[in-house]
């Protein structure tokens, strides 16, 4: 039995090629569909720098490129950036880089920490070495963009157990709340190993987030409850979509 249990969860999982697999349906057109109205909303200048923080595959990334915005996709999985990094150009890159540590200094127009990549550290300090960093990367007024999951609604709507079976692999997924985390364990059987993995999301609501982006010196301008960009309920939005200024 294969025990994938390092010191940080991420670290592992998310350079796993089963990650890949597990969510590879994710909705493409969705993501787009979110850059579209993010793009109509903020009316970036033509050549306005974007930075994909915890970038991933780099979806969001290849997409804002084409939309004509140079962009720089970063994330802690070497595996994630060698795949996102065939769709490089002159105005598109990808790196390897830690997001609580700063990748250029008052360089970029804006910001995007999309689709819940915050709140994997064990350490508040951490997550505010995340937002110090978001600001240090951004020009003088630059803008952050952060798309977390809205934690009181899927506290509400917690699937205890579920199965995914993708490309013949079973996903035994179970979820719980634990420490004010949200922690799904992910069991599964392929070529006769079993592995074991765990995703593990700090439950921040806009509270916790206006209190590391101020300490941050950022400001909160724009929230949103969806990738429609409708208003955000705390009681009923899919998402904590929140839109904040270096200041």
């Amino acid at each position: 039995m294969e025990q994938n249990s390092p010191l940080n969860w991420f670290e592992s999982w998310f350079d796993s090629p089963y990650y890949h697999i597990l969510y590879k349906d994710r909705d493409k057109e969705e993501a787009e569909l979110f850059i579209d109205n993010l793009i109509h909303f903020l009316h970036p200048e033509k050549n306005a720098q974007f930075l994909d923080l915890a970038c991933g595959k780099g979806r969001h990334a290849v997409y804002l490129n084409k939309k004509g915005f140079p962009t720089i996709g970063i994330d802690l999985s070497p595996e994630s950036i060698a795949y996102a990094s065939q769709f490089e150009n002159e105005d598109l890159q990808f790196y390897v880089q830690d997001m609580r540590k700063p990748f250029r200094i008052n360089y970029f127009d804006y910001v995007l920490n999309l689709f819940t990549s915050f709140g994997y550290f064990e350490q508040e300090r951490d997550d505010m070495a995340v937002m110090h960093s978001i600001c240090k990367m951004l020009k003088k007024q630059g803008m952050v963009v952060i798309d977390f999951m809205n934690a009181k609604c899927v506290k509400e709507n917690i699937m205890p157990t579920e199965e995914k079976i993708v490309n013949g692999i079973s996903f035994q997924i179970t979820k719980k709340i634990e420490n004010k985390f949200i922690v799904k364990h992910i069991h599964f059987t392929d070529k006769g190993v079993v592995h074991d993995y765990q995703e593990k999301v700090k439950m921040l609501n806009l509270t916790d987030f206006e209190k590391y982006l101020s300490a941050a010196h950022l400001k909160i301008v724009n929230l949103f409850g969806n990738y429609q960009l409708q208003p955000f309920d705390p009681g009923t939005s899919e998402r904590l979509i929140i839109i904040a200024q270096k200041f």
